[in-house]
């Protein structure tokens, strides 16, 4: 599978028509968790990266625990600045009773055509055996955040 980080091209245009809205009362946005191969719900994998434009369940882990297919609802940092850069974040997002294998993942606005914002590449497989799998965003800061426009 071939998941490279990126913040998608598609999203950074999609910025400039007013498509997404981060604030708290804005769109939802989803996390879902994609595999090798071997380890997702279907025998072809998925090639996530700068190019994704949309949610797709290609290579997209197998339901387990409280994962289900498309992932899970992200909670919103409100979007705020610091100097010049803008940045929002999300908070940190379980998956409980979950037996999974994940190489990276994507969030997307499941309001807007569950349009694609940005691949996370994990650098190597994380598990969970009937566990709690665990995305861990980092500091909501301009140096930091998920998501931030300098």
């Amino acid at each position: 599978m071939a998941i490279a980080q990126a913040m998608c091209t598609a999203f950074k245009q999609e910025l400039m028509l007013g498509t997404h809205n981060f604030a708290t009362n804005g769109n939802a946005f989803k996390l879902a968790l994609y595999a090798e191969s071997s380890g997702g719900k279907s025998s072809t994998t998925a090639t996530l990266g700068a190019a994704t434009t949309a949610f797709t369940t290609t290579g997209e882990v197998a339901s387990s625990g409280t994962y289900a297919t498309g992932g899970g609802t992200l909670t919103k940092v409100a979007p705020t600045t610091s100097g010049t850069t803008a940045f929002t974040d999300f908070a940190d997002i379980s998956f409980t009773t979950a037996t999974i294998t994940a190489m990276g993942a994507l969030i997307y606005n499941s309001t807007n055509s569950n349009k694609a914002v940005a691949v996370l590449d994990f650098s190597s497989n994380k598990t969970s055996t009937s566990g709690t799998f665990t995305i861990q965003f980092p500091t909501a800061d301009a140096s930091n955040a998920i998501i931030r426009i300098a």
